[in-house]
């Protein structure tokens, strides 16, 4: 897969995600979340190389001081995954992340032990993680799962789970939580969005 058709992979997924969005040139140019996903990329290829390591971590800080987004140059992120507003997300060296997850700003995927193993969080697909979330350990969330804001996780979420308190506690999705409430294009309420 070419670097190019993941450029446009990941502008599709921005305008997919964020009504703010205005095209694909604005946001290639000042959505940091996207920045520091392509700066990961590169950098993540640095790192599978033992003798570029030392340059893709430096390559990973400069991101970290232009974007506000750290993402270690070992983190295994999928495709079209999206960070929105970015500041203070924090994504660990040994995270895995799946195809088409959201991060909202202030979150981390942290470790809870110094050990040299696997210490940080794996995210299936389809996940969205809300603003100021921690999700600490090698925990494993489930596809279609939503972490909501400021919840502190520490265990594992089967798939469709909802995970929110600090600690967090995860209930099942029910069906009516996947359809649209309203139609956003023939009425828009903004109760709807708190």
């Amino acid at each position: 897969m070419s670097f190019l058709y993941r450029i446009r992979e990941d502008l599709a997924a921005a305008r997919g995600h964020d009504p703010a969005s205005r095209g694909d040139l604005e946001n290639a140019i000042v959505y940091s979340g996207l920045h520091a996903i392509w700066s990961h990329r590169l950098a993540h290829k640095m790192w599978s190389r033992p003798g570029l390591r030392g340059p893709a971590r430096v390559l990973a800080q400069l991101t970290r001081f232009a974007t506000g987004i750290e993402i270690h140059p070992g983190a295994q992120i999928g495709r079209r995954l999206f960070i929105d507003h970015g500041m203070g997300v924090v994504i660990g060296e040994t995270s895995e992340i799946g195809d088409d997850v959201m991060i909202y700003h202030g979150v981390t995927l942290g470790g809870r032990s110094l050990a040299r193993t696997k210490r940080h969080p794996t995210i299936g697909d389809r996940v969205t993680i809300g603003a100021g979330a921690k999700v600490l350990g090698p925990v494993v969330i489930g596809a279609d799962s939503a972490i909501g804001a400021n919840a502190v996780v520490t265990r594992d979420a089967p798939e469709d789970s909802i995970l929110t308190g600090i600690p967090a506690q995860a209930r099942p999705r029910t069906k009516k939580q996947h359809e649209e409430l309203v139609d956003p294009t023939s009425y828009i309420d903004p109760a709807m969005y708190i």
